[in-house]
């Protein structure tokens, strides 16, 4: 192999990894650009990622990768140049090697919102939006919201002093509540958002009433294993559009491959069904 072809190299690296649709992605992506390069994916233990990290400053192997669980907050504070996103959200999914640095951003936001703007055009239209949850995936979530002007953001969560963490890192739109608030702050919403992993691969989910959202009001999960979630399919029911959470998955993609590979690629209905087969065949 060249080594043109190796500077053609990228990654998704975490622990454990197997699970990872990253690589049928950029792959389908290569493939469709006709660029001669690869990407890997690549298990690597915590107790190992300080060193794998030296090792991308150096070796000069990958043009850079994604970062996945656990690794994503380490991965922020051993980059050498995190952007402002990343710094934010102290974590980061996304790295690139130029002269020796690595540079780190997170694009799970953006992932987010671009899934949102394809599916469901307009909900940034939303004067009040409900987060459900507060763990690490409610961080972008709440960040690229916020970003989007949406003006009143209510986090509702199990244990209320997590969710008062992010209303302190977010700023004054962003308002931290204990479950049992969820109705009230529901009252009059655009948009709700499920961060949690409650619908999970059949894991039991909480009965919500959607009814008192505006009637046009938006219900998404950012969990896409199932397709449709207990939580979506409650929604529909009560007459709210939902949007499945797989093209937050496929549009954070998107930066990542642009900065390695030199061509931004399109989130379409192609790869959607790609990554939907795959899904179906491991149910």
């Amino acid at each position: 192999m060249s080594d043109s072809r190796e500077t053609l190299t990228a990654f998704v690296v975490g622990h454990p990894i197997h699970h990872s649709r990253s690589p049928m992605i950029h792959t389908h992506w290569l493939h469709g650009f006709g660029i001669a390069g690869e990407y890997r994916a690549i298990d690597v233990a915590p107790e190992q990622f300080e060193t794998f990290f030296a090792d991308l400053r150096t070796s000069k192997k990958f043009r850079g990768g994604n970062v996945t669980i656990p690794h994503k907050e380490v991965a922020c504070k051993l980059a050498d140049r995190p952007d402002e996103l990343a710094q934010e959200l102290g974590a980061a999914n996304t790295l690139w090697v130029t002269d020796g640095l690595v540079h780190a951003t997170n694009t799970d936001g953006y992932g987010f919102v671009a899934n949102l703007d394809q599916r469901a055009p307009g909900w940034a239209k939303a004067d009040k939006a409900v987060i459900l949850g507060a763990g690490g995936a409610s961080r972008a979530v709440i960040q690229a919201v916020r970003d989007r002007k949406i003006g009143e953001i209510h986090v509702v969560n199990r244990t209320v002093e997590r969710a008062r963490e992010l209303a302190d890192r977010f700023g004054s739109r962003v308002h931290a509540h204990e479950m049992g608030a969820l109705r009230e702050v529901m009252s009059g919403a655009g948009l709700f958002i499920n961060t949690t992993s409650l619908g999970m691969d059949g894991q039991e989910s909480i009965a919500i009433d959607f009814t008192g959202m505006q009637n046009d009001a938006i219900v998404t999960d950012i969990v896409y294993v199932p397709l449709k979630t207990s939580m979506l399919k409650e929604a529909e029911r009560q007459g709210k559009t939902t949007v499945d959470g797989l093209g937050m998955l496929l549009n954070q993609a998107v930066p990542g491959f642009e900065k390695w590979f030199g061509k931004r690629p399109a989130v379409d209905e192609q790869l959607r069904q790609l990554v939907i087969s795959d899904m179906d065949k491991h149910q």
